[in-house]
């Protein structure tokens, strides 16, 4: 009933009235309800801090407080209403205010850590700066969010449900987080050197020997094929076959001695448990046998490249002659045979270097041999790509066959022959048999 007589209707006097416009008379409407709102919220401030005030002096004369009567339905409502849009308000504000960007070498720092292959690429950078954009959103976004979650404190009342801006969580008291790393750090260092053996001095001797004898070394020099004159197939295999012999033979007097002088010295086996042996020789042979199969695989991958129909020195030249044979004309060797002496050299490549003894059957008179042999892998992929590449070099050969034939088999088929004899066995006159 108060607020009912305080707050009487928003109605001018007609004679104040007749003399303003609509626009004028709208304004002065709008002024009017905004001073009452106001008036509304002192009085709800007010009411307020008088309850406030009297349990206060209840709580201190520790007298029971009679109850506090409730407010109206539709004043409560109109309370709440205010702190509603005043968070919102208040919310707009904190968020409107400027955000430090994100430091630029954060970015940089960002993307230092992506390899450099996946940069590599018109889209692939386009990806990056777009992703990069995203981050910065997301940064900016998330400063946000904090400045409002340690400035506000989102009251709870109904309306604000899908807010997500939260009081930030305090920090917990009195727990301790420090973790016990150094101990088990120490435990996983010990494990390691008592387990993993290729940490052994031995075996950073026995690396650098390989890296020594290998690193830059093939078992066949292909450089010269390119340089000799045209060679017939059964040259090629001989020769190759013959440099394989004697860099297995260089291997096993230089490599391989200097191995096996490096595991007769007392030291080799410093620090090595009699119980872990075995374990010590089986990763002495892997790295040995690493080291074999590497040289193995890039001697392949060399001659393969020699048919790269890229490489601009050109493929090795074969020499091929066109015989004639029991009335046919085929080229001597076949291209058939070309194709097998071709891909005999990757395999001869590949039985290279198979009857190295390890360095415990070495010292122990055993028979067991390194693990050497070419990778199935790397055989079948220099098997397929020997065959296209010499199918796509033998197309001239094959067209260049095919005329010759064409144009001369006749002379050696027997065509030729008969029409001679039948010729003969007619009668013509001297201008024709001339």
């Amino acid at each position: 009933k108060t607020l009912r007589t305080l707050f009487l209707p928003t109605v001018l006097p007609s004679s104040f009235a007749s003399d303003m416009s609509p626009s004028q008379n709208k304004l002065l409407t709008y002024r009017r309800c905004n001073e009452q709102q106001k008036m509304l919220n002192q009085l709800l401030i007010d009411r307020a801090l008088k309850a406030y005030h009297v349990s206060m002096e209840e709580k201190c004369n520790r007298e029971p407080a009679p109850p506090i009567p409730e407010l109206p339905s539709t004043v409560r409502k109109y309370l709440f209403n205010i702190l509603t849009v005043n968070y919102l308000f208040l919310k707009k504000c904190v968020q409107s205010n400027p955000i430090v960007p994100i430091q630029h070498q954060w970015l940089m720092s960002m993307l230092a850590l992506v390899p450099q292959s996946l940069m590599e690429g018109k889209d692939r950078k386009l990806l990056a700066e777009k992703l990069l954009g995203e981050i910065m959103k997301e940064y900016e976004k998330s400063m946000r969010r904090c400045v409002v979650r340690s400035v506000l404190i989102k009251p709870d009342i109904k309306g604000l449900e899908d807010e997500e801006e939260a009081p930030l969580p305090s920090s917990p008291v009195g727990l301790d987080f420090s973790s016990p790393w150094h101990n088990s750090f120490i435990q996983a260092k010990s494990k390691i050197f008592s387990k993993l053996h290729v940490l052994h001095p031995t075996m950073k001797s026995l690396l650098d020997f390989g890296y020594a004898a290998f690193f830059d070394s093939l078992l066949v020099d292909f450089s010269s094929l390119r340089l000799k004159e045209p060679i017939d197939c059964e040259s090629l295999k001989t020769d190759v076959s013959l440099s394989c012999s004697k860099a297995e033979e260089k291997i096993l007097i230089t490599w391989y001695q200097r191995v096996i002088n490096l595991f007769t010295q007392n030291e080799a086996l410093n620090g090595v448990k009699l119980d872990q042996l075995d374990s010590f020789y089986n990763c002495v042979a892997v790295l040995m046998s690493n080291q074999v199969k590497d040289l193995l695989t890039r001697t392949v991958e060399a001659f393969v490249k020699l048919f790269d129909p890229e490489d601009r020195n050109g493929p090795p030249l074969f020499k091929m002659e066109l015989t004639l044979d029991d009335q046919r004309i085929e080229f001597y060797p076949s291209l058939q045979d070309l194709e097998e002496a071709i891909l005999f050299i990757a395999n001869r490549i590949g039985q290279t270097l198979q009857s190295i003894q390890t360095v415990h059957s070495w010292l122990t008179g055993d028979t067991t041999t390194l693990d050497a042999e070419l990778p199935k892998h790397v055989l079948e992929w220099a098997t397929s790509t020997l065959k296209k590449r010499i199918r796509d070099n033998l197309e001239g050969p094959k067209k260049y066959f095919e005329k010759y034939v064409e144009k001369y088999s006749w002379l050696v088929d027997g065509t030729a022959q008969a029409r001679v004899e039948g010729f003969e066995a007619e009668e013509h006159s001297f201008d024709e048999y001339t």
